[in-house]
């Protein structure tokens, strides 16, 4: 489980980021503080999500926020969706490395 919210209208910095996106994991108790801006939308924070988070504390079972249920459902559908592109870019790659001529998907 992870709980996020967001801290914005702060001064932007020079990576232009006016905005911090609080994470915490509902598991480990452990509070991450991630630049964004105000304008991300939920394929953007997905993406930051994946490149961010999911190497610390995997996929979460369940998020909480206070921006709406429309929202959450909308970073749901863009995280899954990151996570299968990664995931058939990683198989890819392993099948090139191995010289394989399977497909990407065993049955």
């Amino acid at each position: 489980m992870i709980a996020m919210n967001f801290v914005i209208c702060l001064p932007k910095t020079l990576g232009k980021f006016d905005s911090i996106w609080v994470v915490v994991d509902g598991l480990s108790k452990s509070a991450h503080f991630i630049p964004v801006r105000i304008d991300y939308n939920a394929e953007q924070l997905a993406k930051v999500y994946v490149k961010e988070m999911v190497k610390l504390h995997g996929v979460p079972l369940c998020i909480i926020s206070d921006r709406g249920t429309q929202f959450t459902s909308k970073f749901w559908r863009k995280l899954h969706d990151e996570l299968v592109h990664n995931s058939l870019l990683v198989q890819a790659s392993i099948n090139r490395q191995t010289g394989s001529q399977r497909g990407l998907f065993k049955y």
